[in-house]
């Protein structure tokens, strides 16, 4: 059996990343052979369409279920058609111990998408990276509403979200090294 989990980093010790789309990396795990793939998703920066074109790769590497802290509906729609089942929910802990919960524990697979299209996006206006939003008014969710919302102590929200600014940063500096990689094609 191959088993995806949303990862924010390239191994078993990385943390589980909440998001899918827009995950740092897919770890697609087989669980007959004990090894594992490491992904990088190219989708993180995607302008639109994240949550499809990460199910595609995903449904493309033959996996059977995905296991992630949230999915969108059109992530939901393209692994479902893809016969791929998904368990959301484990949005904290390492790779190693979500792929260790699955195997050991009774876990119920998700009939529908857990957040918004746009979960994941963020922008400064729209409540930040990676934040749920309240009622899809676009206002976030307070400190302490976040904190009940996710099963997370401070110190876990604490580092969540340094770990979401260090992946801005990489965002950030993959945009740069894409724009550059652009403006030298177009100089030519």
């Amino acid at each position: 059996m191959k088993i995806c989990v949303t990862s924010q980093g390239d191994n078993l010790d990385s943390q589980v990343d909440p998001r899918f789309g827009r995950c740092q990396y897919f770890i697609i795990y087989d669980s007959e052979t004990e090894s594992f793939e490491a992904i990088r998703n190219s989708n993180i920066i995607a302008g639109g369409g994240a949550g499809v074109q990460s199910g595609q790769l995903v449904a493309n590497k033959q996996v059977d279920v995905v296991l992630s802290g949230n999915i969108g509906p059109n992530a939901f729609q393209t692994l479902q058609a893809a016969g791929i089942k998904i368990i959301t929910g484990l949005s904290s802990g390492s790779v190693q111990k979500i792929i260790e919960k699955y195997k050991t524990d009774d876990l119920e697979f998700v009939q529908s998408s857990t957040v918004d299209s746009k979960f994941g996006t963020g922008s400064i206006g729209r409540g930040g990276f990676g934040r749920k939003m309240k009622g899809g008014n676009n206002t976030p969710f307070s400190d302490s509403d976040s904190v009940q919302q996710e099963g997370l102590s401070r110190e876990e929200e604490f580092d969540r979200l340094e770990q979401e600014a260090k992946d801005l940063e990489q965002q950030a500096k993959e945009i740069r090294r894409k724009l550059a990689e652009l403006k030298e094609k177009l100089s030519l």
